[in-house]
């Protein structure tokens, strides 16, 4: 028997009043948008996540698991860019500056939050990041991070997206890659002017990346008890 999932009683309006997001801002509806899509049909109630395996945090099986493995990601950046705002680094930048950057944290706090709303009991737990390994001081540090981490959500994205079955979860997918690229082109710029599109393949299309590639790359800036589990995964 199937169940049905029910997206968070949220409108635009109120995401944007309670994150705060600035209208004249560029980036004041992306991750909005892209947060109350609704999510179809879900998987079959014996998916459940199984949170205690020796390997990790397991992300469940199906669309579940793809899901899962969005939320993580989504987790990771949200924490990335709470701690930027409360960094010595954040203080070196513009004003205008924070203003992306204060938004970009919204949208990924809208994202987060949405991703755990739909799954509901079958949602991994909070992850608990670590970024001990991250340059907070500066705001070189900053960027290069937001870069990594914004490039490795757009490949993940793409690279999970042909093992969605179902097209509703297909359509949230493709609204909330076209938000984490155009966060990535942003960074990009505040690095390097016009360098907005310069990762991009021969056909001038985004990387890719398989679940397990973009599993170790996550699993770098995460808390031992919070190291998420391969198995299953697409390789």
């Amino acid at each position: 028997m199937k169940r049905q999932l029910s997206p968070p009683p949220l409108q635009n309006e109120k995401l944007i009043s309670s994150f705060g997001i600035q209208r004249r801002n560029m980036l004041k509806f992306f991750g909005a948008s892209a947060a109350v899509v609704a999510l179809g049909t879900a998987c079959n109630n014996d998916d459940d996540v199984d949170q205690n395996t020796d390997t990790g945090v397991f992300l469940g099986a199906g669309d579940f698991q793809i899901l899962n493995f969005a939320y993580a990601l989504e987790q990771l950046e949200a924490a990335f860019y709470i701690q930027v705002l409360a960094s010595p680094g954040f203080n070196a930048m513009s004003v205008l500056e924070k203003e992306y950057m204060t938004d970009i944290k919204d949208h990924e706090v809208i994202h987060r939050e949405y991703f755990k709303a739909a799954l509901g009991s079958n949602a991994i737990k909070g992850l608990t990041p670590n970024f001990s390994a991250v340059d907070f001081s500066t705001r070189a540090g900053i960027l290069a991070q937001a870069k990594a981490f914004e490039d490795t959500g757009v490949s993940a994205y793409n690279g999970a997206a042909k093992y969605i079955t179902d097209l509703n979860y297909l359509l949230a997918a493709g609204k909330i890659v076209s938000v984490e690229a155009r966060h990535a082109a942003l960074i990009r710029d505040l690095i390097s002017n016009g360098s907005f599109a310069d990762d991009l393949d021969v056909n001038a299309l985004d990387i890719d990346k398989t679940p397990t590639a973009v599993v170790d790359i996550a699993n770098a800036f995460l808390a031992n008890d919070s190291k998420i589990s391969k198995r299953g995964l697409p390789a």
